[in-house]
């Protein structure tokens, strides 16, 4: 596994629940009603799959950054 993921939020997909930003305050807030990663690559982090797997539109993706593998959501 890679030492950096990258974060990813479809825009189209995402309807602003903010439970991303409620799971994992660090790595996302809302903009302008809509989810957006504080940066898009970060160090490996549960909270971050977490947050992804919470999404009720599935809207947020989790890769491993060196290989660009799917980490979340679970499929």
């Amino acid at each position: 596994m890679s030492a950096t993921w990258r974060i990813g939020v479809d825009a189209r997909r995402c309807i602003g629940t903010s439970i991303c930003a409620g799971t994992a305050p660090e790595h996302f807030r809302l903009v302008d009603g809509l989810s957006a990663p504080l940066t898009d690559v970060v160090a490996p982090d549960e909270v971050v799959i977490d947050a992804a797997d919470s999404c009720p539109v599935e809207a947020i993706t989790v890769r491993d950054a060196s290989d660009d593998r799917l980490i979340a959501p679970q499929e």
